[in-house]
């Protein structure tokens, strides 16, 4: 048995346990928990974020301690800083979509955040040449309007909506960084120590804007910290964290127009729970999106 603090990183040339495309679909179900518990939650954005992350960090630190505790020591300075600046667009990416949902609906909100694809695609082509197939394009084309229809009869001009819809937007911005940034990093670094300092930054971030916004980190009822901690487990643990595990073995593209498919389920459950009964257009977006991700997750497979 290895020491506990000896790194230890993924081999480069093991085959995964698990097939990475099965895994991406099942964090992306993980995913479409996201708003509705978020929606649930009796707390301050930014507090939301914050305790997501904390009880995240957490849970996979027990973790990282026996497995990856060498590696998170013996990170280079530009991987700590890269790292790190990854967190900080998590946080971002957390606390300006969190706040939309205050201001416009879970399908809007949910739309318009998982557009990042857009930023994804052009970043992973600048950065790291990666290309993609026409037929490609065309699925990702394809899912990002099915997105857009989601959420187009949700669409209110001016007011709070239009700046909830700016919020969930700027959202997707900074998505696209944590996922292009990750990718870079997950090519040689270890999953856990990755995730302990990405995830860690992103909460030491939240928590200063807490304090700076004297947003309170407490008492909250019962059933806001079950909440909290179900943020953790379904859409963080099963669904970021699936992600970034994702990124080692396919493109950062297909990770990110992958997360299309959050809608899907956020539209479902919204409709279970808070009976928000979607529309022909909703329907007829989570069709499209559907064809366009099979599309180009099949299209991508063969360059990998």
């Amino acid at each position: 048995m290895p020491a506990v603090n000896q790194p230890i990183s993924e081999p480069v040339n093991k085959p995964p346990l698990i097939n990475p495309y099965l895994a991406i679909f099942l964090g992306v179900a993980g995913s479409g928990f996201s708003a509705i518990f978020t929606k649930m939650a009796d707390a301050p954005p930014m507090v939301i974020a914050f305790y997501r992350l904390g009880f995240t960090v957490l849970l996979l630190a027990p973790f990282t301690f026996r497995h990856g505790a060498g590696e998170v020591l013996h990170m280079g300075k530009k991987d700590v800083v890269l790292a790190s600046l990854s967190g900080f667009m998590l946080a971002l990416h957390f606390a300006v979509w969190i706040a939309s949902l205050d201001y416009t609906s879970i399908a809007s909100s949910t739309v318009l955040v998982t557009m990042h694809p857009l930023f994804v695609i052009a970043g992973g082509y600048l950065f790291y040449k990666e290309r993609i197939k026409p037929v490609g394009l065309l699925g990702a084309a394809m899912a990002i309007l099915g997105s857009v229809l989601i959420g187009i009869s949700d669409f209110r001009v001016g007011g709070q909506a239009l700046y909830g819809d700016l919020l969930a937007f700027s959202g997707a911005v900074f998505m696209a960084g944590y996922v292009l940034i990750g990718r870079g990093l997950r090519k040689y670094l270890g999953l856990l120590p990755y995730l302990f300092v990405v995830y860690g930054m992103a909460c030491l971030v939240l928590l200063a804007c807490s304090f700076l916004m004297k947003n309170p980190l407490g008492p909250y009822p019962g059933w806001t910290w079950v909440y909290f901690l179900a943020l953790a487990l379904v859409p963080t643990i099963g669904g970021h964290t699936v992600f970034n595990w994702a990124l080692k073995y396919v493109k950062a593209a297909v990770v990110s127009v992958s997360i299309l498919g959050e809608p899907i389920g956020a539209t479902i459950l919204a409709y279970i729970i808070f009976h928000q009964v979607p529309t022909a257009l909703q329907l007829t977006g989570g069709s499209i999106i559907i064809a366009g991700l099979a599309l180009f997750i099949w299209s991508s497979r063969g360059g990998e």
